[in-house]
């Protein structure tokens, strides 16, 4: 895969990390939100591994585990 497809595939899957926070900040039932709100974190880890250099390799003091 090409540089750019990786960019492009990275950005898609931030795209949908956002719009399940989203719908898990409208999300009435907790299971529901929980569930969600995990899925957009693995999208996120997911597209800075596709992306090549995320946040946590440009800045090593930046800590994922919130």
């Amino acid at each position: 895969m090409s540089v750019a497809g990786e960019s492009g595939r990275a950005q898609q899957m931030r795209a949908q990390a956002r719009d399940m926070e989203q719908a898990a900040e409208r999300a009435t039932d907790p299971q529901e939100r929980q569930r969600l709100k995990d899925k957009a974190r693995q999208l996120k880890e997911q597209s800075e591994h596709a992306g090549g250099t995320g946040r946590r390799d440009a800045d090593p003091t930046v800590s994922s585990h919130r």
